[in-house]
């Protein structure tokens, strides 16, 4: 197979040999500080491996490294430019970086399109010396790209205001910068790791369709997450989208939904958010998975980059508390699924291992007074049943005789050997979250409540049915 040309376009971005940062400063706070720090931190820490030029007309060094007075006079390995100045001077930025023949650009600054006409004009500027250069850009007006495994971090808010994420297997895909940062911050603490972060802003050039065609091929990424406001290629979306999905879900979280929100939109990136039920059958079309909420978009995203996918929509449910199998079974319901009905040779078997007052059936619950063997016999008879195909376990932790350790091992152990998909719900507390992370460090997918665990599933089976129907197509 050929490797296609966005590979080679959109690599610098990922994996520079060199980083040219135009704006650097020794002033603290400041934006081309922030990002000089970010790549200095990640070089001293052999995360980087590239070598770091910054450029300030008005100094010599910054924090011993030499610093450039004008792009003329970087080094011949720069394949990365990082532009951190005012919006009038970008333009005249670019006649220099496109002479030196720099072909990746990252444009933090603001002050373009978003702004009205004046800004546009700037940006057809920019846009048609890229274009005569060969030279791809991210933003303007955008936080960039941060990629924990290779060090590469154009996010400019300072660590002691915002958690760096480890690096993990999904990818997000934003237009948003403020969107970026918080989501970092959160995955961070919610201790979930993204493999490549890119806000592309006003996306001038580089858009959601040039990067799900790069991800495609990053097999280091197993899941995409997209926060769009608008797209402005249609056809070009649509035929990037459908290439991606064949081989990776795509989870899309789209604003604008209300002529409120669209209005917004337009003001925050110059976006046109279209009409939302275009998006909706856009999506449905290309097997791009919609999310209603940010939290919905990484639930879904956290159960495919730990889970296998399900053979189809027969739900099991094991619990060990009777309330929580309600709420779930109701989620099953609520989600399009289906409760699965279990074999005879299943509750046979359940009900020669359950004392008497234990529930044999779907949600099979394990009450109050189980402990760890008690689970482990209900979650191999769902892995053996024929008439299941993805299974929920709820486990609250608070009950006497369980031990964490115990369940976590047996948890780990089938959601790895099973073929079936498993995800978890634990609700509670401190204590809960401290042995859910356990659970999670172990590759299981754990939820605080059913609904959120159920829906997390529906994703899988969603995008499972596309696959299929793609094959039967």
């Amino acid at each position: 197979m050929n490797r296609p040309k966005i590979i080679d376009e959109l690599r610098p971005f990922f994996e520079p040999k060199a980083v040219a940062i135009i704006g650097a400063t020794n002033k603290k706070g400041k934006v081309g500080n922030v990002i000089f720090e970010n790549f200095k931190k990640n070089k001293e820490q052999g995360i980087f491996k590239g070598s770091i030029y910054p450029v300030n007309p008005r100094l010599d060094e910054i924090e011993g490294y030499k610093v450039y007075k004008g792009v003329k006079e970087l080094p011949e390995d720069t394949d990365l430019a990082v532009i951190a100045i005012p919006a009038p001077f970008v333009p005249k930025t670019m006649k220099e970086i496109a002479e030196k023949g720099i072909k990746s650009v990252v444009i933090i600054t603001g002050g373009f399109g978003e702004l009205g006409e004046e800004g546009k004009k700037m940006e057809e500027e920019i846009l048609q010396i890229a274009k005569e250069g060969g030279i791809r850009i991210i933003g303007p007006n955008c936080v960039g790209v941060y990629v924990p495994d290779t060090g590469v971090n154009t996010v400019f808010l300072p660590d002691e205001k915002m958690d760096r994420p480890k690096s993990g297997s999904i990818a997000f895909i934003t237009q948003s910068g403020a969107f970026a940062a918080a989501m970092l911050d959160w995955a961070a603490g919610a201790d979930i790791g993204i493999g490549k972060m890119v806000s592309y802003g006003n996306k001038l050039d580089v858009d959601d369709a040039d990067l799900m065609d790069y991800f495609i091929y990053d097999e280091s990424i197993k899941v995409v997450t997209l926060y769009i406001e608008g797209v402005k290629e249609g056809r070009k979306f649509i035929e990037a989208a459908k290439r991606i999905t064949k081989v990776k879900p795509v989870i899309a979280l789209k604003s604008g939904k209300t002529e409120y929100g669209a209005k917004a939109a337009s003001s925050h990136t110059g976006s046109l958010a279209g009409a939302d039920i275009i998006y909706d059958a856009v999506f449905k079309q290309t097997g791009i998975l919609r999310a209603e909420d940010f939290e919905h978009m990484f639930d879904v995203a956290k159960a495919f980059a730990r889970c296998k996918l399900p053979k189809g929509n027969r739900i099991g449910i094991i619990t060990d508390g009777g309330g929580a199998g309600v709420m779930a079974s109701d989620a099953v319901a609520k989600f399009g699924l289906r409760m699965a009905e279990l074999s005879e040779e299943t509750i046979k078997y359940l009900k020669e291992h359950f004392p008497p007052h234990a529930v044999a059936g779907n949600p099979t619950d394990v009450v109050g007074d189980t402990d760890a063997q008690r689970y482990k016999y209900a979650i191999e008879a769902f892995v053996n049943d024929p008439n299941v195909d993805a299974i929920v376990i709820i486990v609250l932790f608070q009950v006497p005789l369980l031990k964490e350790e115990e369940i976590i091992e047996i948890l780990a152990e089938y959601a790895k050997k099973s073929e079936k998909p498993i995800v978890a719900v634990a609700m509670g507390g401190k204590k809960t979250e401290y042995y859910a992370k356990m659970l999670e460090n172990k590759g299981v997918p754990v939820y605080p409540t059913p609904e959120r665990g159920v829906r997390a599933m529906a994703g899988l089976v969603q995008y499972a049915k596309y696959l299929e129907k793609l094959n039967e197509e």
